[in-house]
């Protein structure tokens, strides 16, 4: 685990620096190795006088809108890229995913229920990785914002650099998104700490995180004295925790004291990613254990997470059957405990990709059409099936 120094790029949150300086200097896993922390150092202080990239109205927005979710009165689809790129910043590509998540939508909710709208796009230009080095002995790629994917070691070399390019691409990814038919919300992993870091803004009274609407914690990141929950519990932003397979009751309860020791309805939503064959029975004393405490949080289901193999080719794929059956058991154990099952999280492109098997993707039709720059994703058509199959075990 490493940690960041604090410095200067708190230093427009006045008396608030010093919280932000507090919860980064925790242990932080995942987080590259900068070759130069004074280079490192200038971009966080770039980023930390720029505007924010949304707006404290908005955030608040979508949080009124969640708190109707951990009601009951309304679902969620968040979805898009697993890893975004800086060259699949076009016209075309970002259409595509905002199209195949508004038909996402359309399927899920039907013709009576709203369904909220958060899009994996503005910010997910971090990854987390299993090791630091790859097959080839190279340094890891952790995500545009870091470094790149082309195999050389100078590409692989952390270049943080690279942020201001992801703060000036994830803008005008925003300005796209705000001129489309429905209103769309931006929600990323808040992996890279600098980055986020450098972000929070003053908001009233409290703070919000201002590279995105929707913030979450992943699997690996989600130690409850880590840097990232302890951030993450400082900004208003509605926020989100991944939950694998481990996760105890024990361990959520203590995120929800951490996160939301107010209760604000739909301020913290917990993403079940526990794979087909272990959801039945990790996730129901989760259900009851949250449901005892009368928490009002958002529940949502990422099939595809848990449910990833590698092909002999050595390409990682995931099976629709597997992520269909997830989303299933899911819903069956929001049944017995009588909880909202409240949405998906998926990652999906509109891009006519065979990167996932199933629907008309055989095996053996993964080859060009695997584009994803980390995980596989769902197409347009496998996107919709799991929407469809989550509408009815939903209803």
């Amino acid at each position: 685990m490493t940690s960041l120094a604090s410095g200067p790029a708190t230093d427009p949150l006045g008396p608030a620096g010093a919280h932000l300086a507090a919860a980064t200097a925790r242990p932080a896993v995942q987080q590259p190795e900068w070759p130069d922390p004074q280079r490192a150092a200038a971009v966080r202080r770039a980023l930390a006088l720029m505007p924010p990239l949304v707006t404290a109205q908005e955030v608040q927005g979508l949080q009124s809108l969640l708190a109707g979710v951990a009601r009951g009165e309304a679902l969620v689809v968040h979805g898009g890229d697993c890893a975004e790129t800086f060259d699949g910043n076009t016209r075309e590509h970002l259409a595509g995913n905002l199209e195949t998540l508004d038909a996402v939508a359309d399927v899920l909710g039907g013709a009576a229920t709203p369904v909220v709208r958060i899009a994996r796009m503005a910010g997910q230009y971090a990854k987390p990785r299993s090791n630091p080095v790859d097959a080839a002995g190279l340094p890891v790629y952790r995500g545009d914002i870091v470094n790149s994917a082309t195999g050389t070691r100078a590409a692989r070399a952390a270049d943080p650099q690279r942020m201001l390019r992801a703060y000036a691409d994830a803008a005008s990814v925003l300005d796209r998104m705000r001129t489309g038919p429905h209103e769309v919300f931006a929600g990323h992993e808040a992996l890279l700490l600098d980055y986020e870091s450098a972000l929070v803004r003053r908001s009233g009274a409290g703070w919000f995180g201002g590279s995105g609407h929707f913030l979450w914690i992943g699997e690996r990141t989600r130690h409850a004295d880590g840097a990232h929950v302890a951030l993450l519990g400082l900004v208003d932003n509605p926020v989100g925790i991944k939950l694998g397979p481990g996760a105890t009751p024990a361990e959520v309860l203590s995120y929800l004291r951490q996160l939301d020791p107010c209760r604000i309805p739909g301020r913290v939503s917990l993403i079940v990613r526990m794979g087909a064959e272990r959801v039945a029975e990790r996730l129901p004393p989760i259900l009851a254990a949250v449901a005892a405490t009368g928490h009002p949080v958002v529940w949502l289901s990422d099939p595809l997470h848990a449910n990833t193999e590698t092909t002999g080719s050595g390409l990682k794929t995931r099976r629709l059957s597997r992520v269909l059956a997830e989303v299933r058991s899911y819903a069956a154990a929001h049944r017995a405990v009588g909880t909202h099952p409240g949405g998906l999280h998926l990652e999906l492109t509109g891009d006519d990709v065979a990167e996932c098997v199933g629907g008309a993707i055989a095996p053996g039709d993964l080859g060009e059409r695997y584009l994803t720059a980390c995980d596989p994703r769902l197409n347009r058509a496998q996107a919709v099936e799991v929407a469809a199959a989550a509408a009815h075990e939903f209803a």
